[in-house]
């Protein structure tokens, strides 16, 4: 329970919030349905940036992330890192072929590369999974909400803050569309670095932990079972297994930045390709700031709360909240600045969310097939109310729901492991559909039918089946992890995809817009390869990994810097994108070799 706050800490926290809504509404555009659902194809790229981030990050990051560093360990950063894989198939890929084909939603490229029956299977999954995900945007709101203002003049029950979220997020998102909700993204953003950077500044200046190298140290003199600071656990750890984290995790990550409607349509609202692929590098350069100040800053608390309460027992998704008690100075302002931005924090992907749903139901179902010649104040007129319906549903199941929730989960888990059951037959689909010629619409469509099915299935076999088996529990664990479920899901639905391909080809030609052209695969191939040798000597114990860090990092932005002299555009390297995506791509080289 935090004391009471001081005037200057209210008078903070209410300005800071109302400054959102008030935001959204003033920068709102409305004009038609390019400039509520896209708005307008106008964003520079600093806009998609803080779009990106601010859609992506939320307080499931800031509380979530810290609670899993606080409890597990360093290897949840793999969540921002691996990141990178399905950044650069957005920026070189699926960016350019979106924009060519000029869609307002993602679904509209299944169509045409497969038919509208593919397309509307995906319109039924992503608004089935972001009902699921902001039924978690709700339950983790809230219950921030109200951990933070327990005690204050500001208390307020669960259902108190569930009703403060819809009313804030109904405010702006119904009125302004996209533009209200870039808007109030970028201000989020920069509020959610700031009160997370400045809580990660205060808990490592205090005196047990000394800095992030005192926290290295700390973290060292431990014995290896309990050491943190590792990016890499077992196989058969039940929440972050290595084996998960390069296939499943993977996929996972491809889904998200590529396939997910509420993200990418940031990307397709930019004003012009090269604006859209500096934004979601620009966000990738900000993802890579999160293991520092969200997941090391949870692991230096949980050596802080060791050595300074020993006889307390911190909760994991609660250590965020109990770090603001222990390392904030009060009457000074800060608790009152960090309560507003993790207030903010709870808005910034709920409003993306419904943007996103209120896209696809708008566009998808109610322009496609119950009036097709729509008028423009139709099409808003409908996006409003689908808002206001989402809503509704999802805050009364967080309701029902979590009224009694368990203190003891990571809750950012249990929503990636939810989130997981729905994407692989999505990822197919695309993937297959921009790069095989001979994918078939009734491949598509069985593949996105069948993959939820058997996501379900395979883990109930392994948790009954193979899980008793002490062979399959020393090398997956008990219980089926949901990365790997993810990783049998996405091979499954892969042969499923180009079985009935085959078996049922499409009688019409593949059209070139719909397929991406052939990477570059000599400098995939020679990227891997450097990456494999130093693998090989890291291992070996001929090169320490830390050298190996260094190196890898260096050959990673050759290999980029060879390939942009040789698809030269004619633009100063430092100018072209494609050098910021190998400075990226160096970054997250150096932090895999670095951290073992």
């Amino acid at each position: 329970m935090l004391n009471n706050l001081s005037t200057l800490d209210l008078v903070l926290l209410v300005g800071l919030v109302a400054l959102m809504p008030l935001t959204g509404i003033i920068f709102g555009k409305k004009a038609n349905s390019e400039d509520y659902f896209l708005a307008g194809k106008s964003l520079r790229w600093w806009q998609v940036a803080g779009s990106i981030f601010g859609t992506n990050i939320n307080s499931f990051h800031l509380i979530g992330m810290m609670g899993v560093g606080f409890s597990v360990g360093f290897a949840q950063a793999h969540y921002e890192i691996l990141a990178l894989g399905g950044v650069l198939l957005l920026c070189y890929v699926f960016v350019p072929l979106y924009r060519k084909l000029n869609v307002f939603t993602l679904s509209q490229y299944l169509e045409f590369r497969y038919n509208a029956t593919a397309r509307l299977l995906y319109t039924v999954l992503m608004i089935t999974l972001i009902t699921v995900q902001l039924v978690g945007g709700f339950y983790i709101g809230s219950k921030t909400l109200v951990f933070l203002l327990d005690g204050t003049q500001l208390e307020i029950t669960y259902l108190q803050g569930i009703l403060l979220m819809c009313l804030i997020t109904c405010s702006y998102t119904i009125f302004g569309g996209l533009n209200s909700i870039v808007a109030t993204d970028n201000l989020q953003s920069v509020m959610m670095l700031l009160a997370g950077i400045t809580v990660a500044i205060l808990t490592f200046s205090q005196p047990e932990i000394k800095g992030f190298a005192g926290m290295l140290a700390l973290d060292a003199a431990q014995p290896l079972a309990q050491q943190k600071m590792h990016l890499y656990l077992p196989s058969n750890h039940p929440n972050l297994p290595w084996t998960g984290v390069f296939s499943g995790l993977m996929i996972l990550h491809l889904f998200y930045y590529c396939n997910n409607q509420y993200l990418v349509q940031r990307t397709l609202a930019a004003r012009s390709d090269e604006e859209a692929k500096k934004g979601i590098l620009a966000a990738a350069f900000l993802k890579l700031s999160i293991p520092f100040f969200s997941i090391a800053t949870g692991i230096a608390a949980a050596y802080l709360f060791k050595i300074r309460l020993p006889e307390v027992e911190v909760i994991n998704d609660t250590a965020f909240l109990q770090l603001i008690k222990v390392v904030v100075p009060a009457g000074k302002g800060l608790i009152g600045f960090i309560l507003a931005g993790l207030c903010i924090a709870t808005f910034s992907s709920i409003d993306s969310m419904l943007n996103g749903a209120t896209t696809l139901t708008t566009v998808d179902v109610y322009q496609k097939y119950v009036n097709p010649q729509a008028s423009e104040k139709q099409i808003i007129r409908i996006a409003r109310l689908t808002i206001v319906l989402m809503v509704i549903i999802t805050a009364f199941l967080a309701i029902q729901i979590f009224a009694s929730p368990d203190p003891n989960s990571n809750f950012f888990l249990k929503i990636s492991n939810w989130g997981g059951y729905f994407t692989q037959g999505i990822v197919v689909s695309f993937l297959l559909g921009i790069w095989w010629k001979k994918a078939s619409s009734r491949g598509a469509i069985a593949a996105l039918v069948l993959a939820p099915l058997f996501a379900f299935w395979v883990e109930n076999f392994y948790n009954t089946q193979l899980g008793i088996d002490p062979a399959w529990q020393s090398w997956w664990g008990e219980k089926l992890n949901f990365m790997h479920r993810v990783l049998l899901t996405a091979v499954f639905t892969t042969l499923v995809h180009v079985l009935v391909s085959r078996i049922f080809p499409d009688q019409k030609a593949v059209e070139a817009d719909s397929l991406a052209p052939a990477p570059p695969w000599r400098l995939i191939l020679i990227f891997f390869a450097l990456q494999l040798f130093l693998f090989g000597m890291v291992y070996q114990g001929i090169c320490p990994h830390r050298v190996a860090a260094f190196l890898g990092a260096l050959f990673t932005l050759g290999v980029w810097l060879w390939g942009i002299r040789m698809r030269s555009s004619g633009h100063a390297w430092w100018n072209e994108s494609r050098f910021y995506a190998g400075l990226v791509n160096a970054i997250v080289v150096f932090l895999l070799f670095y951290f073992p």
